[in-house]
């Protein structure tokens, strides 16, 4: 039998801008339709003008990164959620 290969697993928290034409269409359900992560949406905030969610992707890294490349051809602009934290 041969051995199974451990896949590096990623969790990335992501911005997603959504353009006036993508607001009204399933682009995070088609997502995860079309890659083997799990999405969840953490903030979302839209408008008829934009859309903007907070979108956290879990899977092997190089389904995340396929994932997010996939957004972007598809006109969202993705951006990574900076956590600033202040130690006191």
């Amino acid at each position: 039998m041969a051995a199974k290969k451990k896949t590096a697993r990623k969790t990335a928290r992501l911005w997603l801008m959504f353009p006036p034409k993508l607001i009204t269409k399933p682009v995070v359900w088609e997502l995860s339709r079309k890659f083997p992560v799990i999405t969840n949406v953490r903030q979302a905030s839209v408008t008829d003008e934009i859309g903007l969610v907070c979108l956290e992707l879990d899977g092997s890294a190089t389904d995340v990164k396929k994932a997010i490349t996939w957004l972007g051809r598809k006109g969202v602009s993705v951006e990574p959620v900076e956590i600033n934290v202040i130690e006191s």
